[in-house]
């Protein structure tokens, strides 16, 4: 199978809807040879490259007018290794399929997000992350990958070759060069009993510390203009296997949280003045339950209501102050916000551009279902989550740039020189990049 080169394309959109970009041309390699070719011959044409996945970032860390890297056909397998307990993927292929396969051999991920459906390479590059009280991101599960670089040379990275490259590459944001394979550890599959339950917003702000502590994976919804929250609480169990039945799992998980979701999105965008009393009833409407499962089917979840999201990283210890100004800005504001805020954590790393990078660390995400203008509520949020030293996920709507990344991230340096270093021309540059990194 050889690669696919279109001529000038039809725009690209992303997921949320909000970015779109026109590349000169498209490409579609089917091995890494060719993928360092299509680099090379970039460079002969004095375009830049960048390459996209499913279009889950709200940034436009993937848009480019240069040559666009479709990476679908280099998905799958490469290797298992039960000596060492890794499993080596293909850049291209999307987390469900890695989650299916990983599960019929009797392996998993110790940690994931709450999506599936975005590539691998895609995911890592990013940042992104699931909760955990010592589970980190799904890049800090990376024990080596492979890097076509703006010669198009290709570079294995672990912490023993190539490190400085391994420290930064595993969140790279696209601006090192291009992942064209990843090597996670991997660990028997397990059980995981999650226990769903509602709780005021009051107690959860007042006993945090606590459900962090004696959970490993605590998260929580909170639904603006009321006082609910939705709690989940993931542990290990030993057992036995008792998953959702299908008509609880249709119920609450495409009826609630997707179907009657969707209506009272449509409601509320139709009459803002009826989300507090939508708000009140959405946050009812989840019942307490608990279930026991294999991970992917516990952490992960179906997203059929399309949005737009903002997401900031703030010191662990900061989350409940930082929430208690989120309630009150919106109680001041007039803002009228149909979609619950999401509270999740991460520990410290070691990852260059990690949010998590040397600090223990409390996300906080805020949405607005897709279409409806989201830029009052996310600046107002921003302009607290940055009083607080905030780090933006780099995959989600935000508006800081290198000067304030210098300031919150103590090896931001290091990440540019290795960039000066490898991609000396910026190559893989694009306009979120050059804001977020600088020139």
């Amino acid at each position: 199978m050889s690669s696919t080169t279109s001529g000038k394309n039809a725009t690209w959109r992303n997921w949320g809807g909000n970015v779109a970009a026109r590349p000169a041309r498209e490409v579609t390699p089917a091995s890494v040879d060719e993928l360092a070719e299509a680099v090379r011959r970039a460079a002969e044409d004095g375009l830049r490259v960048k390459a996209v996945g499913t279009g889950h970032s709200f940034t436009s860390i993937a848009a480019t007018d240069g040559v666009l890297i479709r990476p679908q056909l280099l998905t799958g397998i490469r290797n298992i290794d039960r000596d060492n307990m890794t499993v080596t993927v293909e850049a291209g292929t999307p987390l469900k399929r890695l989650n299916l396969a990983l599960a019929r051999e009797g392996l998993s991920l110790t940690n994931m997000g709450d999506i599936m459906e975005q590539t691998v390479s895609g995911a890592t590059s990013t940042g992104t992350h699931g909760t955990g009280r010592e589970s980190a991101s799904i890049a800090a599960q990376i024990k080596g990958l492979e890097l076509v670089t703006a010669d198009g040379s290709v570079l294995v990275c672990t912490e023993k070759e190539n490190p400085e490259v391994f420290a930064a590459a595993r969140i790279g944001l696209g601006a090192l060069g291009i992942v064209t394979a990843i090597t996670f550890a991997v660990e028997p599959v397990f059980l995981l009993t999650a226990r769903e339950e509602p709780m005021p917003l009051d107690r959860v702000l007042a006993e945090f510390d606590a459900l962090w502590a004696e959970n490993e994976h605590f998260e929580f919804y909170w639904f603006p203009h009321t006082g609910s929250t939705n709690t989940k609480r993931n542990n290990r169990s030993a057992g036995p296997r008792r998953p959702v039945s299908q008509v609880s799992s249709w119920v609450e998980d495409e009826f609630l949280s997707n179907g009657v979701f969707q209506v009272a999105q449509w409601v509320g965008r139709a009459a803002p003045a009826t989300i507090p009393t939508l708000a009140q009833v959405s946050s009812k409407a989840l019942s307490a339950r608990t279930y026991t499962d294999i991970p992917y089917k516990v952490f992960t979840s179906p997203r059929r209501v399309r949005f737009v999201e903002m997401e900031y990283a703030v010191p662990r210890e900061a989350v409940t102050q930082t929430l208690r100004e989120l309630r009150s800005m919106l109680d001041r504001s007039g803002l009228r916000i149909s979609f619950p805020v999401e509270v999740r954590t991460a520990p410290a790393d070691d990852i260059t551009l990690s949010t998590a990078s040397a600090r223990d660390s409390a996300y906080i995400a805020v949405h607005m279902v897709k279409g409806t203008p989201y830029q009052g509520y996310f600046t107002a949020a921003e302009r607290i989550f940055t009083a607080h030293e905030g780090r933006p996920h780099w995959g989600k709507v935000h508006t800081g740039d290198a000067e304030y990344f210098a300031g919150v991230y103590p090896r931001f340096g290091e990440f540019t020189a290795l960039r000066d270093r490898l991609d000396p021309d910026r190559r893989f540059q694009n306009d979120y990049l050059r804001r977020v990194l600088g020139a």
